[in-house]
């Protein structure tokens, strides 16, 4: 999904401004520690990295697999470990995760252009819906 958000942000980079949610699911044992080591990672400048081996992996997720990401990354381990584990991440997560309940989430990846629901997943599709928001703002001047 990376890809992707990335190719719609290069193709709109006045207009589209990105904000990445976490919403890790109760259902999965690790989500809640990989929602972490992402914000972790981010920290070191590797967010889009990390996410997109924690999504290639994810039906091998582990503690183990996290660490093995974040060292294949060469992240610095004692901070990835050390902001991994501190309040000021967990906080962002408990948020990001209100704020998903909040606009109806029940599962993930999701994405939400101006507060709407992306039904067409594809770059096209959620192009014309980029579109459509832009034309709504622009008529609204």
């Amino acid at each position: 999904m990376g890809a992707m958000v990335e190719q719609l942000f290069e193709k709109n980079p006045e207009t589209v401004r990105i904000v990445i949610k976490n919403y890790p699911l109760s259902r999965h044992k690790f989500a809640e520690q990989a929602a972490r080591a992402s914000l972790a990672a981010d920290r070191q400048g590797m967010f889009w990295e990390f996410q997109g081996k924690l999504f290639d992996n994810y039906k091998k997720l582990s503690a183990e697999k996290i660490d093995g990401i974040a060292d294949e990354l060469k992240l610095d381990m004692k901070h990835f470990k050390t902001d991994m584990e501190s309040q000021a991440i967990r906080q962002q997560v408990k948020r990001d995760r209100q704020d998903g309940r909040k606009a109806g989430v029940s599962g993930t990846p999701i994405l939400f252009v101006n507060g709407i629901k992306v039904r067409d997943r594809s770059i096209a599709g959620i192009q014309k819906l980029i579109d459509e928001q832009l034309t709504k703002k622009i008529d609204k001047k």
